[in-house]
C-alpha cells in the first residue's frame, strides 16, 4: 500500500493533540467581532452567523477575518472535535475529519504554515483554511493586501506599473473534497502542506516567496464523515455558487472574494482516467475566455505530465492515461453555468480554473464491496495523483507568474472599461474551433427598483458576491422608463462585470449548438428571483455606493384588518410566524392572507423582520388558516426550502408509509420522489385514501405525476418533455389560486406539461405559446418528441377537486430547484395555503 506514513501517523496525530498552544507562536487576541466584517445585509448577517462569536471564543479558534496589520505565520490553536471511529474515510486509510485539526495544529510550527476556521458546516462542523506562504512582517501584508486591491480597483494603473509583479505574491487556491465521497484531495492537500512547510529545496522557499498558497482542506466534512456526495442539509454543494443556499459555498465564496486567486484546482473523483479541465463547448459567455483558455489550457497539459509522470499503468494499477475534455471529447463536460467552483471563481479574476477527477472509484458501490485492502490501494494512487496536480499547478504559477497577474489585472481592466465582450481568435490554443466560440452583450446597466422584499434580497446577494451597486439620488429616465428616487444601479463598467452579467441577464437557449450538456443549462437571478431588473443606458443621475439594501416592510397607519400578499418567499416566512405565533389568519379568494387588526403589533414585528408590506384589507373574513403541515416525499433541496419558508415538515417515503404512518398531523401531503403508491401495501394504502377525504396533494414531477394517476386523484395525462432539458420558461398563468400572482417566468429541469383534463381541473399556469425556452436547454428526443414546440401553450400547473374531497395541484414545473428560483416560492406556498383551506368542504361533481 503506498501511503505515506506522515499522513496516516499515529503518532504524529497524538503528539498535535497533546500539543499545547504555548508550544506553537501564540495567537494573537481575536479582532473585535469572531467573524469576518461582512457588512450588514441579511444575507451577509447569515454568513457571520456561521461562526458564533461566543462559541469561536470559547474554543480558541481564532476566526475567520484576521486583522489586515497582520502578518505571517497568524498560528491559530484549532479547537480539536470529538473522535469519531464511523467516520467513513478511516476504512479507506485516510485521515478522518477528527484527524485534521490536530494535524494542522502540529503543522502550524512551522513558520510558513498558518490556519484559521473559516465557518461551520450544515451540520456544525468547522471549515478550515491553511495559508502556505513565506513569513510576512505586518507591513508586508499590508503591502499585499494594497497590491490585491489595487489589481482589482485600478487595473488600468496597476497594468502600467512595471514594478507590481515583481513584488505580488500570486495567490492560488486548492480547493477540496467538496463532494463528502470523493475524498482524496483533502489527504493529499494535506500532504503537500506538510511537504511544502518542510522542504529545504531552494525552488520551495522560492516558490513562497512569490505566492501564497491558499487550501481549503475539507469543503464538505459533513459528506467526508458520513460517506456521501452531499453536505448534512443533502445539497451538491458544486452546484451552489450562484445561489449560495449552504454555509460551505458561502465560506468558499468569500475565500475566493478575499484571496483573489489567480489560479484554482478543485479535486474531484472519479473519471479513469484522470480528467483535468478546461472542458467541451459550450463555453460560458461572460468570462473573458481567451485569458481564460490559454492558461487553463497550459496548466492543463503540467497536469497531465505529472499525472502521467507517477508511472501508472494501466496494465499494473489500472490506471489510465490523463485525459483533457477540451482536446479529448466533443461536448457533454462544459463550463456553461456558474454552478461550479471553477466555473464561479473566474468572476473573481481566476485566469486558470479546473476540475480534476482522479481515476480509482473508491465509493459506492466500491466502498462496500471491494476489500479494504483493495480500497486502501486505490486511494493511495488516488492521493497521490491528487498530490501531483497541486505540484503541477505551483509549478505552474511559479513558472508563469508574471503573466498570471497580467491576466488577471486584464480581465479587472476589460470590465472597468467597459469594453465589449471579446470574441476568442480561432487557433488560440491547438483545436479551439468556432464551436468554441460564446459571446454575450453587456448592457451600460441595469436599474433594478427598490422597495420590495425580493429586490432588496437580490441586491444584498450581488453585494455578498461582491458586485457593486450604487443608488439613485433622484428620479431617472432610461428607455421611455422612470425610475424613482432609491432605485438600485449596477454600473456594468466594473471589475466584476461578468459575475454582474451572468447572474442579471436573461441568458441564451443554446439547444441549437450542443445536444449534452453536463448539467443545468439555463438560470437568471432576474427572471426568477421576483425582482425587476431593466437593462438601461447609463442613467444622468447621482449615485451613492451601496453596503446592503434598505429596510423594506411596512404597516398602514389606522385600524381594521390588514392584508399580505403572499407573492415572495419572505411574505411566506412571515405568514408562517404569525400563523405559529396563533394568530387568527384567514385565506382570501384572491390569494392573500388576511390579519386581523387585533395582531397590528404583530404585523409591525413581521414587517421589520422580514421587510414585508401589509396593506389595508379590503375584506375581514375567508378561510381559516392554520399552520400547514407537510408530509413530503420529497428532494433535500425541497425539504430545505420548505422548511426555510417556516412550514413544517416531516420526511415520508413509500417505506415510511408502509411501516405505517399517523395521518392525524398532517394537512398537506407533497409528492416528488421517494413515494409509490402501487407499492403500497393495504394498510398503507388505506390510510392513505382515509387521508385524502380531508386532506390535500400537491405533486411535482415525473414521480408526482405518476402518484396524481395511481392514485386516482385529477384526471390528467402527464406529458413528459426530454429528460435533460432545463432553463428559465416563459409562462402564462390564470387568476387561479395558485397561479394568481405568479411571475412570468418560471424554471423547468426535465419539463411536463398536462393534457386530457377532466372538468374538475383547473389550469393555473401554461407554457408560453410563442415557445417557452428563454434560456437553457431544450430539445426534441431521437424520435423528435419532448421538445419545446410540443409544449407551446400547454398546462405546467393545474388544480382541483378529487371527489374524495382532497385538494391537489400538480406541477410540471421546478418552483423549489435546488433553492434557486426564489421568485417563485410562493406558488409553492399558495397551492400549499389554498389546499389546506378548502380540503373538507363538500365537493360538487360537474
Amino acid at each position: 500500500m503506498r501511503f505515506p506514513t506522515a499522513l496516516l501517523g499515529v503518532a504524529a496525530i497524538s503528539a498535535a493533540m497533546l500539543l499545547p498552544l504555548s508550544a506553537a507562536a501564540e495567537p494573537a487576541e481575536p479582532p473585535p467581532s469572531a467573524v469576518r466584517d461582512f457588512g450588514n445585509g441579511p444575507e451577509r448577517n447569515e454568513i457571520a452567523a456561521d461562526v458564533p462569536e461566543q462559541a469561536a471564543t470559547l474554543l480558541g479558534a481564532t476566526p475567520y477575518g484576521w486583522p489586515r496589520e497582520r502578518g505571517y505565520p497568524r498560528h491559530t490553536k484549532l479547537p480539536l472535535p470529538p473522535e469519531n471511529p464511523a467516520d467513513a474515510s478511516i476504512k479507506l486509510g485516510l485521515v478522518p475529519y477528527h484527524g485534521i485539526a490536530p494535524r494542522l495544529n502540529g503543522l502550524q510550527r512551522s513558520d510558513r504554515v498558518s490556519a484559521e476556521v473559516i465557518g461551520r458546516s450544515a451540520q456544525g462542523r468547522d471549515l478550515y483554511l491553511v495559508t502556505v506562504t513565506a513569513p510576512e512582517s505586518a507591513a508586508q501584508a499590508r503591502e499585499q493586501a494594497r497590491i490585491r486591491e489595487r489589481i482589482e480597483n485600478d487595473p488600468a494603473g496597476a497594468a502600467r506599473d512595471r514594478g507590481l509583479a515583481r513584488a505580488y505574491k500570486a495567490p492560488i487556491f486548492v480547493n477540496a473534497n467538496i463532494h463528502g465521497n470523493e475524498w482524496e484531495g483533502a489527504d493529499a492537500a494535506l500532504r503537500t502542506i506538510e511537504q511544502l512547510s518542510t522542504s529545504t529545496d531552494p525552488a520551495i522557499a522560492n516558490l513562497l516567496k512569490r505566492t501564497r498558497l491558499y487550501f481549503n482542506v475539507t469543503a464538505n466534512p459533513d459528506g467526508r464523515v458520513n460517506g456521501v456526495r452531499q453536505n448534512g442539509a443533502g445539497f451538491d454543494l458544486n452546484r451552489d455558487f450562484v445561489t449560495a443556499s449552504q454555509p460551505e459555498v458561502r465560506a468558499m465564496r468569500q475565500i475566493m472574494i478575499d484571496t483573489q486567486p489567480v489560479t484554482m484546482i478543485d479535486l474531484h473523483g472519479y473519471v479513469n482516467g484522470t480528467l483535468i479541465e478546461p472542458t467541451t463547448p459550450p463555453h460560458g459567455a461572460n468570462y473573458e475566455y481567451d485569458l481564460f483558455i490559454t492558461n487553463t489550457y497550459a496548466n492543463g497539459l503540467g497536469m497531465e505530465a505529472a499525472v502521467n509522470g507517477l508511472g501508472y499503468t494501466p496494465e499494473k494499477d489500472g490506471v489510465e492515461p490523463a485525459q483533457i475534455p477540451f482536446r479529448d471529447s466533443e461536448e457533454g463536460w462544459d463550463d456553461w453555468p456558474p454552478i461550479f467552483t471553477p466555473q464561479y471563481a473566474p468572476f473573481h479574476g481566476t485566469v486558470a480554473a479546473h476540475t480534476v477527477e482522479i481515476p480509482l472509484d473508491v465509493n459506492e458501490p466500491a466502498y462496500s464491496t471491494e476489500p479494504v485492502e483493495e480500497l486502501r490501494r486505490r486511494s493511495a494512487i488516488n492521493t497521490d495523483v491528487a498530490a501531483a496536480a497541486i505540484r503541477a499547478t505551483y509549478g505552474f504559477v511559479q513558472a508563469r507568474h508574471d503573466r498570471l497577474i497580467a491576466d488577471q489585472i486584464e480581465v479587472f481592466r476589460r470590465g472597468t472599461a467597459g469594453e465589449p465582450s471579446k470574441p476568442v481568435p480561432l487557433g488560440i490554443v491547438p483545436g479551439f474551433g468556432p464551436e468554441d466560440v460564446y459571446t454575450t452583450t453587456y448592457p451600460r446597466a441595469y436599474a433594478i427598483p427598490a422597495g420590495s422584499t425580493a429586490a432588496a434580497r437580490l441586491i444584498d446577494h450581488l453585494i455578498a458576491n461582491d458586485v457593486r451597486v450604487e443608488r439613485a439620488r433622484s428620479a431617472f429616465r432610461s428607455g421611455g422608463k422612470t425610475y424613482p428616487a432609491g432605485s438600485y444601479v449596477v454600473d456594468m463598467r466594473q471589475p466584476k462585470r461578468g459575475l454582474a452579467n451572468v447572474m442579471l441577464e436573461p441568458g441564451a437557449d443554446i439547444s441549437p449548438r450542443v445536444d449534452a450538456m453536463y448539467d443545468i443549462s439555463g438560470w437568471s437571478h432576474a427572471l426568477l428571483w421576483g425582482a425587476t431588473v431593466d437593462p438601461v443606458d447609463a442613467p444622468r443621475v447621482r449615485t451613492d455606493p451601496v453596503k446592503a439594501a434598505a429596510p423594506t416592510g411596512s404597516v398602514p397607519n389606522g385600524r381594521g384588518p390588514l392584508a399580505l400578499a403572499i407573492t415572495d418567499a419572505k411574505a411566506v416566512t412571515a405568514l408562517n410566524d404569525l400563523l405559529a405565533q396563533g394568530v387568527a389568519v384567514t385565506w382570501a379568494a384572491d390569494g392573500t392572507a388576511i390579519v386581523p387588526s387585533s395582531a397590528r403589533q404583530a404585523a409591525r414585528t413581521a414587517a421589520d423582520r422580514y421587510g414585508v408590506t401589509f396593506t389595508t384589507a379590503r375584506q375581514s373574513t375567508g378561510t381559516p388558516l392554520a399552520q400547514v403541515r407537510v408530509a413530503a416525499a420529497a428532494s433535500a433541496d425541497e425539504l430545505f426550502t420548505l422548511r426555510e419558508l417556516g412550514f413544517p415538515v416531516t420526511p415520508v417515503s413509500t417505506a415510511v408509509l408502509n411501516a405505517g404512518y399517523d395521518w392525524s398531523g398532517t394537512d398537506v401531503l407533497y409528492v416528488s420522489s421517494g413515494l409509490n403508491y402501487a407499492t403500497l401495501n393495504p394498510a398503507a394504502r388505506t390510510a392513505l385514501d382515509t387521508f385524502l377525504a380531508s386532506g390535500a396533494v400537491i405533486t411535482r414531477g415525473a414521480t408526482g405525476g405518476r402518484f396524481n394517476t395511481a392514485a386516482g386523484l385529477l384526471t390528467a395525462t402527464t406529458v413528459a418533455g426530454r429528460g435533460d432539458a432545463n432553463g428559465v420558461v416563459r409562462t402564462v398563468s390564470t387568476d387561479g389560486p395558485v397561479g394568481s400572482g405568479s411571475p412570468i417566468h418560471s424554471f423547468v429541469y426535465s419539463p411536463l406539461w398536462f393534457t386530457g383534463l377532466g372538468p374538475e381541473v383547473r389550469i393555473e399556469q401554461s407554457y408560453a405559446a410563442e415557445g417557452p425556452l428563454v434560456s437553457g436547454h431544450w430539445r426534441a428526443d431521437e424520435n423528435g418528441a419532448g421538445g419545446q414546440d410540443a409544449a407551446r401553450g400547454q398546462a405546467a400547473v393545474v388544480s382541483g377537486r378529487d371527489e374524495r374531497g382532497a385538494a391537489v395541484v400538480l406541477f410540471g414545473t421546478e418552483p423549489m430547484f435546488r433553492n434557486h428560483p426564489k421568485g417563485l416560492f410562493s406558488q409553492v406556498a399558495r397551492a400549499l395555503y389554498w389546499s389546506s383551506s378548502v380540503t373538507g368542504a363538500t365537493v360538487t361533481t360537474p
